[in-house]
């Protein structure tokens, strides 16, 4: 899995899932399951190796997980503690049900634990004003210790998040 990032803060689910959307659903699932916090951080994490799949991550910000959260967690899969990587993709964090609908990119950011939205192909961020058409499918990247969203112009001057919610079987597990 590479080098993971141990903290006590975090543990890493390894259930040999091969399809992103699957993970995402796992992730839900575990949520509602578990009835965890909803300062959670829930990330999927490409695992290369001989045997690639998605491993998902479960994280606090500030305050270590429950004693009981790992032997919980077994029953989904491998627990490890930590993070198998420190550029998970993330499903859940702070504010991510309230993205729905359209919104600025202002909003978008003091709604929720993004950070910074960027725009490929363009070296600036967005002006704040930008309408942002979610999808409801928002999953920024960890960098550098913040979340960012990477999103791409769509018709009328509006940005979508670059990942879209139902990938073309041909590029859903790239």
């Amino acid at each position: 899995m590479g080098p993971a990032v141990v903290t006590p803060y975090a543990l890493t689910v390894d259930a040999g899932i091969r399809d992103v959307l699957d993970a995402d659903r796992l992730l839900h699932r575990m949520t509602a399951e578990l009835a965890l916090p909803e300062d959670t951080f829930g990330c999927t994490h490409l695992v290369r190796d001989d045997r690639p799949r998605i491993a998902v991550s479960l994280s606090l910000p500030a305050r270590p997980l429950p004693d009981t959260l790992r032997e919980r967690l077994a029953g989904y899969g491998a627990v490890s503690p930590g993070l198998p990587d420190a550029v998970g993709r993330a499903v859940l964090y702070p504010g991510a049900s309230a993205l729905t609908g359209t919104m600025t990119v202002a909003e978008l950011l003091a709604g929720s634990a993004i950070a910074r939205v960027t725009v490929l192909g363009t070296p600036e961020p967005p002006d704040p004003r930008t309408r942002m058409v979610t999808r409801d499918h928002v999953r920024p990247q960890w960098q550098r210790d913040e979340l960012v969203l990477a999103a791409t112009w769509a018709l009328g001057g509006t940005l979508v998040p670059f990942e879209v919610p139902d990938p073309t079987p041909c590029c859903a597990d790239h």
